[in-house]
Protein backbone atom coordinates (compact mmCIF):
# COMPACT_ATOMS: atom_id res chain seq x y z
CA UNK A 1 0.00 0.00 0.00
CA UNK A 2 1.19 3.61 -1.05
CA UNK A 3 2.32 5.77 1.93
CA UNK A 4 1.97 8.73 -0.07
CA UNK A 5 0.70 11.37 2.12
CA UNK A 6 -1.64 12.77 -0.72
CA UNK A 7 -3.37 9.33 -0.49
CA UNK A 8 -3.68 9.66 3.34
CA UNK A 9 -5.43 12.97 3.51
CA UNK A 10 -7.56 12.15 0.24
CA UNK A 11 -8.49 9.41 1.84
CA UNK A 12 -10.16 11.88 4.73
CA UNK A 13 -12.11 14.10 1.90
CA UNK A 14 -15.75 14.39 2.87
CA UNK A 15 -17.61 11.72 0.89
CA UNK A 16 -19.47 14.17 -0.96
CA UNK A 17 -17.01 16.21 -2.62
CA UNK A 18 -19.10 19.22 -3.35
CA UNK A 19 -19.17 20.06 0.22
CA UNK A 20 -16.46 22.96 0.16
CA UNK A 21 -13.40 23.02 1.47
CA UNK A 22 -11.86 26.57 0.75
CA UNK A 23 -14.62 29.71 2.40
CA UNK A 24 -13.52 32.54 0.60
CA UNK A 25 -15.18 35.88 1.71
CA UNK A 26 -17.12 37.35 -0.88
CA UNK A 27 -16.34 34.70 -3.50
CA UNK A 28 -17.29 31.59 -4.43
CA UNK A 29 -16.27 28.68 -2.59
CA UNK A 30 -13.93 25.90 -3.55
CA UNK A 31 -15.08 22.62 -2.96
CA UNK A 32 -13.05 19.56 -2.45
CA UNK A 33 -14.22 18.04 -5.47
CA UNK A 34 -12.83 21.40 -7.13
CA UNK A 35 -9.58 20.72 -5.07
CA UNK A 36 -9.48 17.11 -6.05
CA UNK A 37 -10.00 17.53 -10.07
CA UNK A 38 -7.08 20.79 -9.72
CA UNK A 39 -4.68 18.69 -7.86
CA UNK A 40 -4.89 15.61 -10.39
CA UNK A 41 -4.30 18.00 -13.44
CA UNK A 42 -1.84 19.74 -11.73
CA UNK A 43 0.16 16.70 -11.02
CA UNK A 44 -0.37 15.71 -14.72
CA UNK A 45 1.22 18.96 -15.53
CA UNK A 46 4.13 18.27 -13.25
CA UNK A 47 4.98 14.95 -14.91
CA UNK A 48 4.29 16.83 -18.53
CA UNK A 49 6.89 19.17 -17.91
CA UNK A 50 8.98 16.16 -16.52
CA UNK A 51 8.98 16.26 -12.72
CA UNK A 52 9.11 12.91 -11.52
CA UNK A 53 9.63 11.42 -8.31
CA UNK A 54 11.78 12.63 -5.82
CA UNK A 55 12.32 15.98 -7.78
CA UNK A 56 11.81 19.19 -6.75
CA UNK A 57 9.09 21.88 -7.07
CA UNK A 58 9.88 25.36 -5.12
CA UNK A 59 6.76 27.80 -5.25
CA UNK A 60 7.38 31.15 -4.11
CA UNK A 61 4.00 32.79 -4.47
CA UNK A 62 0.91 34.69 -2.94
CA UNK A 63 -1.64 32.26 -0.91
CA UNK A 64 -3.96 30.99 -3.02
CA UNK A 65 -6.36 27.97 -3.22
CA UNK A 66 -4.23 26.87 -6.02
CA UNK A 67 -1.06 27.63 -4.27
CA UNK A 68 -2.46 24.19 -1.75
CA UNK A 69 -3.01 22.99 -5.25
CA UNK A 70 0.43 22.84 -5.96
CA UNK A 71 1.61 21.31 -2.95
CA UNK A 72 -0.96 18.33 -3.24
CA UNK A 73 -0.66 18.10 -6.34
CA UNK A 74 3.39 17.53 -5.82
CA UNK A 75 3.11 15.21 -3.75
CA UNK A 76 0.26 13.18 -5.39
CA UNK A 77 3.48 13.13 -8.71
CA UNK A 78 5.94 11.81 -5.70
CA UNK A 79 8.09 15.08 -5.88
CA UNK A 80 9.22 17.23 -3.18
CA UNK A 81 7.46 20.47 -2.51
CA UNK A 82 9.72 23.58 -1.20
CA UNK A 83 7.87 26.33 -0.30
CA UNK A 84 9.28 29.67 -0.20
CA UNK A 85 8.59 33.15 1.73
CA UNK A 86 6.69 35.45 -0.33
CA UNK A 87 9.11 38.01 0.94
CA UNK A 88 12.33 36.44 0.01
CA UNK A 89 14.66 38.56 -1.87
CA UNK A 90 15.89 37.58 -5.45
CA UNK A 91 19.84 37.19 -3.91
CA UNK A 92 17.94 35.01 -1.06
CA UNK A 93 15.86 32.93 -3.87
CA UNK A 94 18.72 32.35 -5.22
CA UNK A 95 20.34 30.69 -2.57
CA UNK A 96 17.32 28.33 -1.92
CA UNK A 97 17.36 27.29 -5.68
CA UNK A 98 21.19 26.76 -5.62
CA UNK A 99 21.23 24.88 -2.58
CA UNK A 100 17.67 22.75 -3.76
CA UNK A 101 18.16 22.51 -7.64
CA UNK A 102 14.55 22.46 -8.12
CA UNK A 103 13.09 20.45 -11.41
CA UNK A 104 10.92 23.53 -11.16
CA UNK A 105 10.77 26.92 -9.72
CA UNK A 106 6.85 28.43 -9.41
CA UNK A 107 6.18 32.06 -8.56
CA UNK A 108 2.48 32.38 -9.71
CA UNK A 109 0.12 28.99 -8.45
CA UNK A 110 -3.15 30.38 -10.46
CA UNK A 111 -1.73 30.87 -13.59
CA UNK A 112 0.01 27.04 -13.21
CA UNK A 113 -2.82 25.48 -12.30
CA UNK A 114 -5.06 26.97 -14.89
CA UNK A 115 -2.18 25.75 -17.69
CA UNK A 116 -3.21 22.46 -16.48
CA UNK A 117 -6.45 22.66 -17.42
CA UNK A 118 -5.52 20.58 -20.19
CA UNK A 119 -3.39 18.26 -19.13
CA UNK A 120 -4.04 14.39 -18.55
CA UNK A 121 -4.69 14.17 -14.75
CA UNK A 122 -2.97 11.93 -13.04
CA UNK A 123 -5.30 9.53 -11.36
CA UNK A 124 -3.44 7.51 -9.24
CA UNK A 125 -0.76 9.12 -7.00
CA UNK A 126 2.46 7.76 -7.06
CA UNK A 127 3.49 5.39 -4.26
CA UNK A 128 5.72 6.28 -1.99
CA UNK A 129 7.08 5.00 1.10
CA UNK A 130 7.04 6.23 4.38
CA UNK A 131 10.60 6.91 4.27
CA UNK A 132 10.63 8.93 0.75
CA UNK A 133 11.13 12.87 0.52
CA UNK A 134 8.10 14.69 0.73
CA UNK A 135 9.14 18.66 1.72
CA UNK A 136 12.31 20.60 2.62
CA UNK A 137 11.37 23.37 4.54
CA UNK A 138 14.14 25.92 5.04
CA UNK A 139 14.78 26.84 8.41
CA UNK A 140 14.13 30.79 8.94
CA UNK A 141 18.02 31.48 9.40
CA UNK A 142 17.97 33.72 12.76
CA UNK A 143 21.37 32.53 13.61
CA UNK A 144 23.18 32.12 10.44
CA UNK A 145 22.32 30.43 6.89
CA UNK A 146 19.38 28.80 6.20
CA UNK A 147 19.40 24.69 6.28
CA UNK A 148 16.73 22.70 4.69
CA UNK A 149 14.93 20.41 6.87
CA UNK A 150 13.94 17.40 5.32
CA UNK A 151 10.33 15.62 6.04
CA UNK A 152 9.12 12.42 4.75
CA UNK A 153 5.95 11.50 4.08
CA UNK A 154 5.88 9.10 7.31
CA UNK A 155 7.05 12.14 9.29
CA UNK A 156 4.09 14.41 7.85
CA UNK A 157 1.80 11.84 8.23
CA UNK A 158 2.15 10.68 12.10
CA UNK A 159 2.65 13.91 12.96
CA UNK A 160 -0.64 14.97 11.08
CA UNK A 161 -2.75 11.85 12.62
CA UNK A 162 -1.47 12.83 15.91
CA UNK A 163 -2.53 16.57 16.14
CA UNK A 164 -6.06 15.57 14.33
CA UNK A 165 -6.21 13.27 17.17
CA UNK A 166 -5.21 15.84 19.96
CA UNK A 167 -6.94 18.63 18.71
CA UNK A 168 -10.34 16.73 18.39
CA UNK A 169 -11.16 17.84 15.43
CA UNK A 170 -14.01 16.79 13.56
CA UNK A 171 -16.48 16.85 10.02
CA UNK A 172 -18.49 19.43 12.25
CA UNK A 173 -14.82 22.03 12.29
CA UNK A 174 -14.65 25.06 10.17
CA UNK A 175 -11.30 26.24 10.40
CA UNK A 176 -10.56 30.38 10.07
CA UNK A 177 -6.96 30.25 8.04
CA UNK A 178 -5.44 33.60 8.18
CA UNK A 179 -1.55 32.35 8.21
CA UNK A 180 1.15 32.17 5.56
CA UNK A 181 2.03 29.00 3.85
CA UNK A 182 5.18 28.83 3.34
CA UNK A 183 5.90 27.92 6.72
CA UNK A 184 5.00 24.39 8.65
CA UNK A 185 2.47 26.70 10.84
CA UNK A 186 0.01 27.04 8.25
CA UNK A 187 0.92 24.39 5.70
CA UNK A 188 0.90 21.22 7.43
CA UNK A 189 -0.45 21.85 10.86
CA UNK A 190 -3.97 23.93 9.61
CA UNK A 191 -3.88 22.45 6.13
CA UNK A 192 -2.98 18.60 7.12
CA UNK A 193 -5.94 18.80 10.75
CA UNK A 194 -8.87 20.15 7.92
CA UNK A 195 -8.09 17.67 5.34
CA UNK A 196 -8.23 14.74 7.61
CA UNK A 197 -11.24 16.34 8.81
CA UNK A 198 -12.98 16.75 5.83
CA UNK A 199 -14.08 20.32 7.08
CA UNK A 200 -14.28 23.50 5.62
CA UNK A 201 -11.68 26.64 5.97
CA UNK A 202 -12.22 30.30 5.66
CA UNK A 203 -10.05 31.09 3.49
CA UNK A 204 -8.13 34.34 4.30
CA UNK A 205 -4.89 35.72 2.02
CA UNK A 206 -3.40 37.34 5.36
CA UNK A 207 -4.96 38.76 8.88
CA UNK A 208 -6.95 41.61 8.51
CA UNK A 209 -8.81 42.36 11.83
CA UNK A 210 -12.35 43.16 9.63
CA UNK A 211 -11.69 39.64 7.88
CA UNK A 212 -10.95 37.98 10.69
CA UNK A 213 -13.90 38.88 12.63
CA UNK A 214 -16.21 37.83 9.62
CA UNK A 215 -14.80 34.83 9.05
CA UNK A 216 -15.08 34.06 13.03
CA UNK A 217 -18.89 34.84 12.97
CA UNK A 218 -18.21 31.22 10.23
CA UNK A 219 -15.81 29.46 12.63
CA UNK A 220 -15.19 26.80 15.05
CA UNK A 221 -11.05 26.68 15.58
CA UNK A 222 -8.69 29.13 14.59
CA UNK A 223 -4.97 28.76 14.39
CA UNK A 224 -2.56 31.72 14.82
CA UNK A 225 0.91 33.19 15.64
CA UNK A 226 0.77 35.33 18.83
CA UNK A 227 0.44 39.03 16.96
CA UNK A 228 -2.91 37.81 15.94
CA UNK A 229 -4.23 37.12 19.23
CA UNK A 230 -2.55 40.53 20.56
CA UNK A 231 -4.33 42.52 17.58
CA UNK A 232 -7.76 40.87 18.54
CA UNK A 233 -7.55 41.81 21.54
CA UNK A 234 -6.76 45.51 20.77
CA UNK A 235 -9.92 45.47 18.62
CA UNK A 236 -12.86 46.71 20.27
CA UNK A 237 -15.35 44.54 17.70
CA UNK A 238 -13.72 41.36 19.54
CA UNK A 239 -15.91 40.24 22.11
CA UNK A 240 -16.68 37.59 24.38
CA UNK A 241 -19.84 37.17 21.99
CA UNK A 242 -18.09 37.19 18.73
CA UNK A 243 -15.68 33.50 20.05
CA UNK A 244 -18.73 32.37 22.07
CA UNK A 245 -19.38 29.46 19.10
CA UNK A 246 -15.60 28.81 19.12
CA UNK A 247 -13.88 25.51 20.35
CA UNK A 248 -10.37 26.14 19.98
CA UNK A 249 -8.37 28.64 19.71
CA UNK A 250 -4.43 27.87 19.22
CA UNK A 251 -0.41 29.90 19.25
CA UNK A 252 2.33 28.68 18.47
CA UNK A 253 5.69 29.71 16.00
CA UNK A 254 6.47 32.48 18.64
CA UNK A 255 6.10 32.20 22.76
CA UNK A 256 2.83 33.62 23.76
CA UNK A 257 2.77 36.31 26.80
CA UNK A 258 1.48 35.66 29.60
CA UNK A 259 -0.32 39.16 29.98
CA UNK A 260 -2.14 37.87 26.37
CA UNK A 261 -2.86 34.22 27.61
CA UNK A 262 -4.82 36.15 30.90
CA UNK A 263 -6.45 39.10 28.98
CA UNK A 264 -7.85 36.66 25.84
CA UNK A 265 -9.34 34.24 29.05
CA UNK A 266 -10.61 37.21 30.38
CA UNK A 267 -11.91 38.47 27.45
CA UNK A 268 -13.28 35.77 25.82
CA UNK A 269 -13.56 32.92 28.93
CA UNK A 270 -11.01 30.78 26.87
CA UNK A 271 -7.99 29.97 27.42
CA UNK A 272 -5.66 29.48 24.05
CA UNK A 273 -4.11 26.10 23.52
CA UNK A 274 -0.49 27.16 23.29
CA UNK A 275 1.73 24.20 21.48
CA UNK A 276 6.02 24.21 20.14
CA UNK A 277 6.97 23.15 17.63
CA UNK A 278 9.83 23.62 14.79
CA UNK A 279 10.81 22.73 10.77
CA UNK A 280 12.65 19.80 11.81
CA UNK A 281 9.57 17.99 13.57
CA UNK A 282 6.40 20.07 12.89
CA UNK A 283 4.28 19.87 16.54
CA UNK A 284 6.04 18.54 19.52
CA UNK A 285 4.27 19.42 22.58
CA UNK A 286 0.36 20.93 23.29
CA UNK A 287 -1.04 22.16 26.04
CA UNK A 288 -4.15 19.37 26.33
CA UNK A 289 -7.29 20.02 24.43
CA UNK A 290 -9.29 18.93 27.94
CA UNK A 291 -7.29 19.80 30.77
CA UNK A 292 -5.57 22.59 32.36
CA UNK A 293 -3.78 25.49 29.93
CA UNK A 294 -1.06 26.97 31.86
CA UNK A 295 0.18 30.46 30.68
CA UNK A 296 4.06 29.59 29.80
CA UNK A 297 3.71 26.24 29.25
CA UNK A 298 3.69 24.17 26.16
CA UNK A 299 2.25 21.60 27.56
CA UNK A 300 2.84 17.87 27.25
CA UNK A 301 4.95 15.55 24.02
CA UNK A 302 2.37 13.97 21.48
CA UNK A 303 1.75 10.79 21.45
CA UNK A 304 5.24 8.76 19.68
CA UNK A 305 7.29 12.13 20.72
CA UNK A 306 10.43 11.42 23.25
CA UNK A 307 11.66 14.77 24.89
CA UNK A 308 14.41 14.41 27.43
CA UNK A 309 16.23 17.30 29.11
CA UNK A 310 20.02 17.19 27.91
CA UNK A 311 22.69 16.28 29.92
CA UNK A 312 20.27 15.15 32.87
CA UNK A 313 20.18 18.54 34.09
CA UNK A 314 16.90 20.20 35.24
CA UNK A 315 16.86 23.02 32.72
CA UNK A 316 18.66 22.26 29.61
CA UNK A 317 18.94 21.98 25.48
CA UNK A 318 15.69 20.02 24.68
CA UNK A 319 15.92 16.69 22.96
CA UNK A 320 13.92 14.64 20.77
CA UNK A 321 12.95 11.27 19.31
CA UNK A 322 9.62 10.07 16.86
CA UNK A 323 8.04 9.08 14.37
CA UNK A 324 7.71 12.75 13.23
CA UNK A 325 11.46 14.18 13.64
CA UNK A 326 13.28 14.98 10.10
CA UNK A 327 15.32 13.23 8.52
CA UNK A 328 18.29 15.21 7.75
CA UNK A 329 19.57 18.51 6.37
CA UNK A 330 19.52 18.67 2.84
CA UNK A 331 22.74 17.88 1.80
CA UNK A 332 24.32 18.65 4.80
CA UNK A 333 25.36 15.59 6.32
CA UNK A 334 28.00 16.84 8.68
CA UNK A 335 25.67 19.52 10.18
CA UNK A 336 22.95 16.77 10.55
CA UNK A 337 25.52 14.45 12.49
CA UNK A 338 26.11 17.35 14.96
CA UNK A 339 22.68 17.89 15.63
CA UNK A 340 21.18 14.38 16.42
CA UNK A 341 23.07 12.46 19.37
CA UNK A 342 24.15 8.89 19.51
CA UNK A 343 21.12 7.43 20.47
CA UNK A 344 19.84 9.04 18.18
CA UNK A 345 18.04 12.47 19.87
CA UNK A 346 17.70 15.49 17.40
CA UNK A 347 19.62 18.61 19.57
CA UNK A 348 16.69 20.95 19.07
CA UNK A 349 18.93 24.29 20.29
CA UNK A 350 15.89 25.05 22.86
CA UNK A 351 16.58 25.55 26.55
CA UNK A 352 13.74 24.36 28.86
CA UNK A 353 12.74 22.27 31.31
CA UNK A 354 10.07 18.90 31.89
CA UNK A 355 7.76 18.77 35.30
CA UNK A 356 7.59 15.30 36.66
CA UNK A 357 4.43 15.14 35.17
CA UNK A 358 5.78 16.00 31.95
CA UNK A 359 4.98 19.15 31.27
CA UNK A 360 7.48 21.15 29.44
CA UNK A 361 8.50 25.19 29.78
CA UNK A 362 10.58 26.96 27.34
CA UNK A 363 13.24 29.30 28.72
CA UNK A 364 14.79 30.22 24.64
CA UNK A 365 17.40 29.46 22.26
CA UNK A 366 20.32 27.73 23.37
CA UNK A 367 22.43 30.33 21.06
CA UNK A 368 20.35 33.14 23.31
CA UNK A 369 22.19 31.95 26.53
CA UNK A 370 24.27 34.45 28.08
CA UNK A 371 27.16 33.81 29.96
CA UNK A 372 27.79 37.03 32.65
CA UNK A 373 30.70 37.01 35.26
CA UNK A 374 30.68 33.08 34.74
CA UNK A 375 26.79 32.58 35.45
CA UNK A 376 24.08 31.48 32.95
CA UNK A 377 21.55 33.77 32.32
CA UNK A 378 18.15 32.50 30.40
CA UNK A 379 16.90 35.43 28.53
CA UNK A 380 13.39 34.12 28.75
CA UNK A 381 13.66 34.37 32.80
CA UNK A 382 14.37 38.00 32.34
CA UNK A 383 12.15 38.96 29.76
CA UNK A 384 9.04 37.58 32.20
CA UNK A 385 10.26 39.64 34.92
CA UNK A 386 10.41 43.11 32.53
CA UNK A 387 7.26 42.44 31.05
CA UNK A 388 5.28 42.45 34.09
CA UNK A 389 6.25 45.85 34.91
CA UNK A 390 4.35 49.27 34.40
CA UNK A 391 5.04 51.03 31.44
CA UNK A 392 6.47 47.88 29.25
CA UNK A 393 4.55 46.14 26.64
CA UNK A 394 7.51 43.62 25.10
CA UNK A 395 10.99 43.03 26.16
CA UNK A 396 13.40 40.97 24.67
CA UNK A 397 17.06 40.30 26.46
CA UNK A 398 20.29 39.79 25.04
CA UNK A 399 23.84 39.64 25.66
CA UNK A 400 26.28 42.06 24.81
CA UNK A 401 30.24 42.05 24.97
CA UNK A 402 31.41 43.90 28.66
CA UNK A 403 34.59 44.60 29.75
CA UNK A 404 34.61 43.15 33.21
CA UNK A 405 31.83 40.35 33.09
CA UNK A 406 32.39 38.69 29.53
CA UNK A 407 28.80 39.67 28.43
CA UNK A 408 26.08 41.70 30.26
CA UNK A 409 22.48 41.71 30.01
CA UNK A 410 20.85 44.04 27.95
CA UNK A 411 17.17 44.51 27.82
CA UNK A 412 15.64 45.73 24.15
CA UNK A 413 11.87 47.09 25.53
CA UNK A 414 9.12 48.18 23.45
CA UNK A 415 7.33 50.76 26.10
CA UNK A 416 7.88 53.78 28.12
CA UNK A 417 9.20 54.29 31.27
CA UNK A 418 13.63 55.38 32.07
CA UNK A 419 15.84 53.17 32.02
CA UNK A 420 17.49 53.62 35.82
CA UNK A 421 13.61 52.69 36.96
CA UNK A 422 13.42 49.66 34.84
CA UNK A 423 16.87 48.35 36.10
CA UNK A 424 16.03 49.27 39.92
CA UNK A 425 12.53 47.37 39.46
CA UNK A 426 14.01 44.27 37.97
CA UNK A 427 16.99 44.32 40.17
CA UNK A 428 14.57 43.96 43.25
CA UNK A 429 13.24 40.74 41.24
CA UNK A 430 16.42 39.59 39.92
CA UNK A 431 19.72 38.08 41.30
CA UNK A 432 21.99 40.73 40.27
CA UNK A 433 24.04 39.17 37.41
CA UNK A 434 21.00 38.34 35.83
CA UNK A 435 19.37 41.86 36.24
CA UNK A 436 19.32 44.47 32.73
CA UNK A 437 22.46 46.66 32.76
CA UNK A 438 21.35 48.44 29.36
CA UNK A 439 18.23 48.83 28.50
CA UNK A 440 16.97 50.34 25.51
CA UNK A 441 13.71 51.86 23.94
CA UNK A 442 12.27 50.64 20.31
CA UNK A 443 9.22 51.37 18.53
CA UNK A 444 9.34 47.64 17.40
CA UNK A 445 11.26 44.74 17.58
CA UNK A 446 12.85 42.78 14.50
CA UNK A 447 10.81 39.65 13.86
CA UNK A 448 10.99 36.94 10.96
CA UNK A 449 8.05 35.67 8.94
CA UNK A 450 6.68 34.13 11.90
CA UNK A 451 7.19 36.58 14.45
CA UNK A 452 9.70 35.24 15.97
CA UNK A 453 11.87 38.05 17.45
CA UNK A 454 15.16 38.02 15.27
CA UNK A 455 17.61 38.13 18.49
CA UNK A 456 20.69 38.43 16.01
CA UNK A 457 19.74 41.09 14.88
CA UNK A 458 19.42 42.81 18.55
CA UNK A 459 22.97 41.63 19.50
CA UNK A 460 24.50 43.44 16.54
CA UNK A 461 22.94 46.24 16.76
CA UNK A 462 23.40 46.68 20.48
CA UNK A 463 26.53 45.52 20.51
CA UNK A 464 28.41 48.54 21.63
CA UNK A 465 26.33 48.43 25.13
CA UNK A 466 28.98 48.48 27.00
CA UNK A 467 31.57 49.87 25.25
Amino acid sequence: MSENLYDILAARFPADRAQPCFIRLGEAAISYGDLEVAVAQTAGHLVRKGVGAGDRVALQAPKTWQAVAVYLATLKAGAVFLPLNTAYTPSEVEYFLADAEPALFLTDAEAFVAEAADAPPLETAVACSASDLAAIIYTSGTTGRSKGAMLTHGALTANALALHEAWGFSPDDVLLHALPIFHVHGLFVALHCAFLSGCPMVWLARFEDDAVLEGLAKSTVMMGVPTFYTRLLANPGFTRERASHMRLFVSGSAPLLESTFLEFEERTGQPILERYGMSEAVIITTNPLRGERIAGSVGYPLPGVELRIGGGAETGVIEIRGPSVFSGYWRMPEKTAEEFTADGFFVTGDVGRKDPDGRVWISGRAKDLIISGGYNVYPKEVELVLDELPGVVESAVIGAPHPDFGEGVVAVVIGEGREADLIAQARERLAAYKSPKRVFFVDELPRNAMGKVQKNLLRDRFADAFA
